[in-house]
């Protein structure tokens, strides 16, 4: 082990500074979240450090360093670009058996600021002893992705909560097993991520009072259009703690590879033409997991609440008692027309835009051609291709031109995206090739993808019939991402 690890308090403790530049303005930011009296010593200032100066939050020491300056100084930190004065700080700064600091020079520190995930009081510090700072910060991303927000004021709560707990509970392995439970609780979980302190003093308080938790909770979960990366960090976190996830048949299995391994995955898929689980089973299989007192993941493609019937188990979890929450997603509207390089609104060509679907209920109104056929507005139909014809029909019926560009975006922000693009009047032809599942996006917008496509390898090209689409990968490649 290179460096001991040391947590240090600094509130109110003297910290030199030498140099005042955009590096220094890192530390110097850094120095004061900890409550440190930062002092400094530089010919002129950054300006930002100029206006921490004019707030009053930092000292502006010294026009110049000299060795005096550490006499009353906890820590130093030499931030210039003056190799000659890093040295000399360096140096009289070990005189002195202080600790300092050179920045990106480990040859010239005898300590090192690590990289932080910051979940005050809770504090991770990840260090490569300054051989790989890059490495450190990329391991620092993904421990922040896996992290709760609301860490913080879990243990906030635990320390206002752990005299009376030790009071009441005599062992030291009661009292670990009492933490151990409170802090996997989901409702525990929930209510410190909303602030909700109070709440959550109460439900130490029936845990300590010996009530056991009457049920588990239910994550109403947005898994976005398919692309791994688009999903959210909490969706990341809620199906990294599930016991059980039930899942669409439109999430994809890059998103459904980061499920906790040992949870219960259950698809109750529902696709256009093909079987299907009733809504009706899904909310019972909810509604008993949850009441086994299992972290339930409700896994959505899309947003849970854009055509996804989420209102509609929300009520049946609300009917039986059950806790959940929601956590959004990146809709197919949002996510798959962004990565065809097809602007939803422009202030030039759309000044709005309408989300429908092409699957209703059998006795559902008819839809209001009218207002889906108006001018400057973009149209994005989900689940439409099998409406296609209709709707190229009564559109144009409706008054929109027969020539406004549409698309039909196939399997979008996926490796094997393909987008079918062509006018109103060819939007059956369209649909006819598109491979499921597949989104329909009808406006002036469509045309601006010839300039702002960028994801896929190949652009667009067009066939003997006049209708463009994009090169698709070898049927192979597809057939490996579907």
């Amino acid at each position: 082990m290179d460096y001991f690890p040391l947590f240090a308090d600094l509130k109110g403790r003297p910290v030199l500074v030498v140099g005042a530049g955009h590096v220094a303005l890192r530390k110097i930011r850094l120095l004061l979240r900890c409550g440190a009296v930062v002092r400094i010593a530089a010919g002129r200032l950054h300006p930002k450090v100029a206006a921490l100066h004019g707030a009053g939050r930092v000292e502006w020491a010294a026009r110049a360093f000299s060795p005096e300056l550490l006499d009353t100084a906890f820590l130093a930190v030499a931030a210039t670009d003056d190799s000659d004065l890093n040295e000399r700080v360096f140096q009289a700064a070990q005189s002195r058996r202080l600790l300092v600091n050179t920045v990106d020079d480990p040859a010239r520190c005898n300590f090192i600021f690590p990289s932080i995930i910051d979940r005050n009081p809770i504090q991770i510090a990840i260090s490569s002893g300054g051989k790989a700072p890059v490495l450190a910060r990329l391991l620092r991303e993904r421990l922040e992705a896996l992290l709760p927000q609301g860490l913080g004021v879990m243990a906030q709560i635990a320390g206002q909560w752990r005299g009376r707990v030790k009071a009441r509970l005599g062992s030291t392995t009661q009292r670990r097993r009492f933490w151990e439970r409170l802090f996997v609780s989901a409702a525990f979980r929930r209510l410190a991520e909303s602030r909700r302190s109070r709440e959550a003093g109460q439900l130490v308080w029936r845990y300590l009072a010996g009530e056991q938790p009457q049920s588990g909770e239910v994550a109403l979960v947005g898994a976005g259009p398919g692309d791994a990366g688009l999903l959210t960090l909490k969706g990341l976190q809620r199906i990294q703690e599930a016991d059980v996830v039930l899942y669409d048949a439109l999430v994809s299995d890059a998103v459904l590879d980061l499920v906790r391994r040992d949870a219960d995955k259950i698809c109750v898929g529902k696709r256009a033409g093909g079987s299907s689980v009733p809504q009706e089973e899904t909310n019972r299989l909810l509604v008993r997991h949850a009441r086994a007192g299992k972290r339930v993941v409700r896994l959505k493609g899309g947003d849970p609440f854009v055509f996804g019937r989420g209102g509609e188990e929300l009520e049946a979890l609300r009917e039986a008692g059950i806790p959940f929450e929601v956590v959004p997603g990146i809709t197919a509207a949002l996510g798959a027309a962004a990565y065809a390089g097809i602007p939803l609104t422009h202030r030039d060509h759309a000044h709005g835009a309408m989300f429908i679907t092409g699957h209703r209920k059998i006795d559902a109104e008819v839809p209001d051609w009218p207002a889906l056929a108006q001018n400057r507005q973009t149209l994005v139909v989900y689940m439409g291709t099998i409406k296609a014809a209709e709707l190229s029909r009564e559109l144009i019926a409706h008054g929109r031109a027969a020539s406004t560009p549409a698309a039909v975006i196939s399997c979008g922000t996926l490796p094997h995206q393909q987008v079918f693009s062509g006018s109103l009047a060819e939007l059956p032809e369209l649909a006819a090739q598109a491979a499921q599942p597949a989104l329909l996006v009808i406006g002036e917008t469509v045309a601006l993808r010839q300039d702002l496509a960028w994801f896929g390898g190949q652009p667009d090209r067009q066939d003997e019939q006049g209708c463009r689409y994009v090169q698709p990968q070898p049927a192979a490649a597809a057939g490996q991402a579907a």
